[in-house]
């Protein structure tokens, strides 16, 4: 899964997911181009990824916000020329409330951050996909997508459900023009995610179901690792995967199967 001689830009590149997937790449041999959303988060991973002799970029910027976004992209143009590979990972789980508590401007939060901010990424990233051909994974998830238990997640579920019809989107109108686009759809996953989680009211919602010897078949009740699901962005970025495109892998260990 050689990532040699290609640029990748991560979004999302301060911690979990993201972190893990910029530190494969670069491992692979890609120049990654780390964004964070503050310029600390981003300038250690891109020390870390320069400590294990790969090149890295770190950037700051809130993916919600068009012209930041814009701005990255055209330094990306500056510096190198190229970019092969996109990786559309920062998110945040927001708001969770019923939905008569859940505020207008908690929704939008959500949603600007986890499906606008995909769309920036990817449209301002076009151009210079499609000059060599290139390829998108869209960090998406398994809530939204194949499991709606988490009651009080609308806005998130949402969101996530729009990443992947966006990527299926996205995928027949670049796939022309050489460029693949897929989701990855992770369950539940060891990161720093759920600590900036806001959750209202919830545990009475929905229908409440219990798992005793844990809801992943894999592991039970062991969730899954950062860098399991960066394996896997690395496959479907690299030309191991070159006829694959408009599609979700579900990274959970089998969860969304019965959870």
């Amino acid at each position: 899964m050689t990532m040699e001689g290609k640029v990748a830009l991560v979004t999302g590149a301060g911690s979990g997911i993201g972190r893990a997937t910029a530190v494969r790449l670069a491992r692979e041999g890609a120049t990654v181009v780390a964004l964070g959303h503050r310029q600390e988060s981003a300038d250690d991973v891109a020390e870390e990824i320069r400590r294990n002799g790969g090149t890295a970029l770190p950037v700051a910027a809130d993916v919600a916000d068009a012209a930041a976004v814009r701005d990255v992209i055209d330094r990306v143009e500056r510096e190198f020329g190229r970019l092969d590979a996109v990786v559309a990972n920062a998110g945040v789980n927001g708001v969770w409330a019923p939905l008569e508590e859940l505020e207008p401007q908690e929704w939008d939060s959500t949603i600007s951050t986890n499906l606008t901010g995909t769309f920036l990424t990817v449209r301002y990233a076009v151009p210079l996909l499609v000059r060599q051909g290139g390829a998108v994974v869209v960090v998406a998830s398994i809530n939204g997508t194949r499991t709606f238990s988490n009651s009080g997640a609308s806005a998130y579920a949402t969101s996530k459900a729009g990443q992947v019809a966006f990527a299926r989107m996205a995928a027949v109108e670049l796939g022309p023009r050489g460029v693949r686009v897929n989701s990855v759809c992770p369950g539940a996953i060891d990161t720093e995610i759920d600590d900036n989680t806001e959750q209202r009211d919830t545990d009475d919602l929905g229908v409440q179901a219990e798992f005793p010897e844990g809801q992943i078949p894999l592991t039970g009740q062991e969730p899954g690792v950062a860098a399991q699901v960066a394996d896997t962005i690395t496959y479907l970025l690299s030309d191991a995967a070159s006829h694959v495109t408009g599609t979700e892998v579900f990274v959970d260990g089998g969860q969304s199967l019965i959870a």
